[in-house]
């Protein structure tokens, strides 16, 4: 989960929950092929559903991760997600009660519009 001014600002909501995948160890795959990128930071890239336009993804020039937005993820009744973080806390709205889970749970990568994510062998 993040709090940041940047991603609320971004997402239109009080958080942005992502799911974190090592860059090389993804293929884009499904007739929605990759998506659209912009950047929307110095060093920081997101991806757009070519399609519809749905924000999927962001990606720091800095780090080997991708990191997928939690809900757009076709995961049966959403299980899988629960965070285990939640950066800039302190800008959380007040009504906002996150609890994290102790442990990263395995979680599938399937996108909407027919865009998908999985898991190459070296990942």
């Amino acid at each position: 989960m993040c709090s940041c001014p940047h991603e609320t600002r971004i997402s239109g909501g009080p958080a942005v929950l992502w799911v974190g995948f090592h860059k090389n160890g993804l293929a884009w795959t499904g007739r929605g092929g990759e998506p659209t990128w912009y950047s929307t930071w110095p060093d920081l890239r997101r991806g757009f559903c070519p399609r519809c336009g749905t924000h999927l993804i962001s990606v720091a020039d800095s780090t080997d991760m991708i990191m997928v937005t939690g809900f757009s993820l076709d995961l049966p009744h959403q299980r899988g997600i629960e965070p285990v973080g939640h950066s800039f806390r302190e800008n959380a709205v007040p009504w906002m009660k996150i609890t994290l889970t102790p442990e990263p749970p395995p979680s599938a990568a399937t996108l909407p519009c027919g865009s998908s994510l999985a898991r190459t062998p070296s990942g």
